[in-house]
């Protein structure tokens, strides 16, 4: 039987090993979770941050904290400045799962996400388009136009192409 033996002299982190031993968290996160857990509190907890210090890039970070957010390890919280813009995020490290609890009921709307209804979709009414004139079709119609001349006016005081077929004078 093979052992390994570990010699922990000094800058070493103790951690739980829960998160190590869960099967439903894949490689990235335990990963990504044992580094944040091994960082001092005050450092920069930022995608950015994490990216600099790694191999992989900011898409590759940010797929593995939403892991352990969805799996109770990681909550993120938008921090605001005193006029309501955003002014940053604040990253909770959890070193085991914490259930998600609901938000409680507020009078006020959140604002970061705003539910949105689906919007109704009237259908409009169905039916056959009237026929304009039913004493010729554009058929019976002769071409009467001079190239030199003005063109002639309708009955309805329009152009002849914009009236209803039997208005032209």
């Amino acid at each position: 039987m093979t052992v390994f033996r570990v010699e922990k002299n000094a800058n070493y982190t103790v951690m739980s090993n829960e998160h190590l031993r869960n099967r439903d968290l894949s490689l990235k996160a335990k990963g990504l979770l044992s580094q944040m857990l091994s960082l001092p509190e005050e450092w920069d907890y930022s995608l950015e941050g994490l990216s600099r210090i790694n191999r992989e890039g900011v898409d590759a970070i940010r797929t593995g904290v939403r892991e352990l957010e969805e799996h109770g390890y990681l909550e993120r919280r938008r921090l605001r400045d005193g006029s309501g813009r955003l002014a940053g995020t604040e990253y909770v490290v959890h070193e085991r799962a914490v259930a998600r609890t609901s938000l409680p009921e507020s009078d006020e709307p959140a604002l970061d996400f705003p539910m949105q209804d689906a919007p109704v979709r009237e259908r409009p009414a169905l039916a056959k388009p009237g026929q304009l004139s039913k004493e010729g079709s554009s058929k019976d119609l002769s071409n009467t136009y001079s190239s030199k001349g003005a063109r002639p006016r309708a009955r309805c005081g329009l152009p002849e192409y914009a009236c209803v077929a039997g208005d032209v004078l």
